[in-house]
């Protein structure tokens, strides 16, 4: 309540508005935070009579420990347990486990053996008076927890009907948090849905399936499916253990969960309807009570689906016409699919019978679709491709398997020389599909990349030509400035000269300063600094953009340690650059002054190891930090200690973010956690 009645209100108005109809007084919830802590438990302090009570038992409890460790080190001394033993509870009391046959040379209650009867768990004399109060002080405590309810459920009984339609609400909202959390866990979207049936998926994922191969470190293969007015069913075929039931348990998931109300694991372009019916047949119904075999089960079920489905009904039906004689089985599943396609209904289908493929094939408003294999490796590919029949790749899974030529070759001339051609050229048809499909893919793929390309080539020419035009009326423009300058320069030393009447040294004073304006106009040519340089040490160099030469002690991968006057620091050796001559020089005339050398010195005695950030806001903690790690880099010190505490990690995931931003830092992460955690964060410089 307090998380949407506050700063959360206006991100989550929906929710909030939702729980604005609770009416439970505020008095209610402080009476039961009073008593109850965040686990649901019964507070120590809820009462004094319980907080003396646990006290008194922690106590009791501790002193037992004690006694049974003197006493069972006693006895491990004396080889009469086990070295490895340790105190346990049976019955609720704390006891020692003894092997048997020294059951006796230990003074006590015997409470229990185990299971092969060479252990017994005696309860040592010297504790049977303690465990006798640990019984009674908890005895004690439930009837004080008893007495703490009984008070509390009396105090807010005249809320009780506020507290149930509470209950009712906090029940919906545990629900949509969980269904929220599951479909961040599953990538789940809530697709567009229209007033249509339709079925328009791109990318769906089975989220149990996914779960498992993620787990197996395996990925799944996504499922594109399409069913509308124009393509109402689907017949899937191919090759056994290929995904054909895979995908159709796929679909019937998927779209259940729509129609409860969950997001489902879809792309975001895909688009999805509501049915008025499911009709699932899938898996094996026979039922011995019922006396129904497994083709009758499917039977009454497509009995169920005619006499009910209509035009807004999804009917999912897992190896259709399976179960019987292939000829006659093949010949009532087509009969069905007919009627259904009179009552115009939507279905996923999956089949070995060709006769339902040919079917599919020649009627309008049903499609193929075929689960890809690889026949090369003879190993399923588990994509859909619609538009096209499988295969199921009988006689080479058999070859593959080693069942012998000549059952093979029997089992040819059984099926006859046209069932034969007709599974050859299906599947060199879906082997010319895919491959012109992927040609088309890859024409597709490379057109857009030119387009891209010639995009940004024409962005670039456009800018060139802008900076082009931008250079060329700056030019102008200095120029005419330099024009001027030139000629107003000309004109005073013309008029210089005359008014000295060519006196030789103001002649030669004009001619000095026309030479100095024609320097300042066309300066000499600097020599190009190397891109790039290969330093080694004691290398004079300089940061780029700085003007403080340094000198290079050590090298140590793409670092080195650079000595700036009394200064040590690391530095990556790309943001350094050699010192020209000028500089060099200029350096050895430099140098620190006193008084920053002595600064200096005074910051390194005074540096210590460990900061304390702890009840610092954000901003002050940053600067702190800033100026910290300058300081520690100034001292030359290898590791230091920043203290920000837990709290609720905003002020360490700040400090985090900074350090990571900093190129010169080895690494940096929790303390140990006997020396503080989390709470503390440790930098190697």
């Amino acid at each position: 309540v307090d998380f949407f009645s506050k700063k959360n209100k206006e991100c989550h108005p929906l929710l909030a508005n939702y729980l604005s109809n609770m009416a439970v007084a505020d008095s209610v919830l402080k009476e039961i935070s009073r008593i109850l802590d965040k686990n649901g438990e019964i507070k120590d302090n809820a009462t004094p009579e319980l907080a003396q009570i646990r006290s008194t038992k922690a106590q009791i409890q501790a002193s037992i420990s004690k006694t049974l460790q003197r006493i069972l080190q006693k006895a491990q001394a004396d080889e009469l347990v086990e070295k490895d033993a340790t105190p346990v509870v049976r019955e609720g009391r704390l006891v020692i486990p003894v092997l048997s046959m020294n059951k006796r040379k230990i003074d006590g209650i015997i409470h229990d053996e185990s299971a092969s009867g060479k252990t017994f768990y005696i309860e040592p004399s010297q504790v049977v008076l303690l465990n006798n109060k640990i019984r009674e002080l908890e005895s004690d405590e439930r009837k004080e927890i008893i007495k703490i309810l009984t008070a509390v459920t009396s105090s807010i009984r005249p809320e009780y009907t506020n507290i149930l339609h509470a209950q009712k609400i906090y029940l919906q909202l545990d629900a949509l948090n969980a269904i929220a959390k599951y479909s961040i866990h599953i990538k789940a979207i809530c697709p567009d849905i229209g007033d249509r049936c339709v079925i328009d998926w791109r990318k769906g994922r089975h989220p149990i399936l996914q779960e498992l191969l993620e787990k197996q470190g395996g990925q799944i293969v996504p499922l594109d499916i399409k069913l509308d007015d124009k393509e109402r069913i689907i017949v899937i075929s191919g090759a056994n253990a290929g995904g054909k039931s895979v995908c159709i348990k796929t679909v019937c998931l998927l779209q259940y969960m729509l129609q409860c109300g969950l997001p489902i694991p879809i792309a975001e372009d895909s688009e999805a309807g509501v049915f008025d019916d499911i009709f699932l047949d899938i898996g094996d119904g026979q039922n011995i009570e019922n006396d129904l075999s497994t083709y009758s089960s499917h039977l009454q079920n497509m009995k169920f689906f005619v006499k009910n489905a209509t035009e807004k009904t999804l009917v999912a039906i897992d190896e259709f016409g399976s179960g019987t004689e292939p000829e006659m089985g093949g010949a009532i599943a087509q009969a069905t699919l007919e009627e259904f396609c009179r009552k115009r209904v939507f279905g996923v289908i999956t089949t070995h019978y060709t006769n339902i493929k040919y079917f599919a094939e020649q009627t309008e408003g049903v499609v193929n679709g075929a689960m890809l294999y690889d026949r090369s490796k003879l190993k399923p590919l588990f994509e859909l491709k619609i538009g096209q029949a499988g295969s199921s790749f009988a006689l080479e899974i058999a070859q593959n398997i080693g069942l012998p030529q000549n059952i093979i070759a029997a089992a040819k001339q059984l099926v006859g020389q046209q069932a034969i051609n007709y599974d050859r050229l299906t599947q060199a048809a879906i082997k010319n599909k895919v491959y012109w499909e992927n040609k088309r893919e890859k024409i597709r793929r490379r057109s857009k990349e030119q387009d891209e390309i010639i995009s940004q080539y024409e962005a670039k020419l456009s800018s060139i030509e802008a900076e082009k035009k931008e250079i060329i009326r700056q030019a102008k423009m200095e120029a005419r400035q330099i024009v001027d300058s030139a000629n107003a320069t000309i004109e005073n030393a013309i008029r210089t000269i005359k008014e000295s009447n060519a006196d030789k040294a103001k002649t030669a004073e004009a001619r000095r300063t026309i030479r100095s304006f024609t320097d300042d106009i066309v300066p000499k040519t600097e020599v190009d600094k190397p891109a790039s340089a290969t330093f080694k040490i004691a290398d004079k160099v300089v940061m780029k953009g700085q003007s403080v030469v340094g000198e290079i002690l050590d090298i140590s991968d793409k670092k080195a340690i650079v000595a700036f006057g009394a200064i040590k620091t690391t530095v990556s050796l790309s943001d350094l650059e050699a010192a020209t001559g000028n500089r060099v020089k200029q350096t050895a005339k430099a140098g620190l002054s006193r008084a920053t050398t002595n600064e200096i010195r005074r910051r390194q005695l005074n540096f210590s190891q460990e900061i304390d950030l702890r009840g610092m806001r954000v901003a002050e903690a940053l600067k702190a930090v800033m100026y910290y790690i300058d300081d520690a880099r100034m001292a030359n010190v290898g590791q230091v200690r920043i203290l920000h505490g837990t709290g609720e990690g905003a002020l360490r995931q700040a400090i985090r973010e900074y350090l990571s931003g900093l190129s010169f830092l080895k690494s940096f992460g929790d303390e140990h956690v006997q020396l503080g955690g989390a709470g503390i964060t440790v930098v190697n410089l």
